[in-house]
């Protein structure tokens, strides 16, 4: 039988995780929200991939230095582009592996 300790480091892990998600949702469930404020919440999806996206596509190395030659970020213009214009996930997706892997194998 697994420690008491891990029980309640999983336990407190869990409702550490839970309690930021419900309680929003309860106190703004009845609740109408300003425009703006509905608008503001709309860019944060996209501002956290960015913030996650953004270093890996234009920097390497430790300390980390700007690498505008990286495939990464030579195949995610194109496949931006395409995405912008298409609106399609499968297409996108299929365009970026593709230029990556044309990318990587004519370097």
């Amino acid at each position: 039988m697994p420690d008491t300790g891990y029980l309640l480091i999983v336990f407190g892990m869990g409702l550490a995780t839970y309690l930021p998600r419900m309680l929003p949702l309860t106190v703004l469930a009845n609740r109408k929200l300003p425009r703006w404020l509905t608008d503001w919440l709309d860019l944060i999806p996209v501002s956290i991939l960015s913030a996650l996206l953004a270093p890996g596509l234009v920097t390497s190395g430790t300390p980390r230095v700007l690498d505008l030659s990286k495939p990464d970020l030579l195949a995610a213009i194109p496949t931006l582009l395409f995405a912008l214009k298409t609106r399609s996930l499968v297409g996108t997706v299929i365009v970026g592996m593709g230029l990556y892997w044309a990318i990587s194998v004519l370097r």
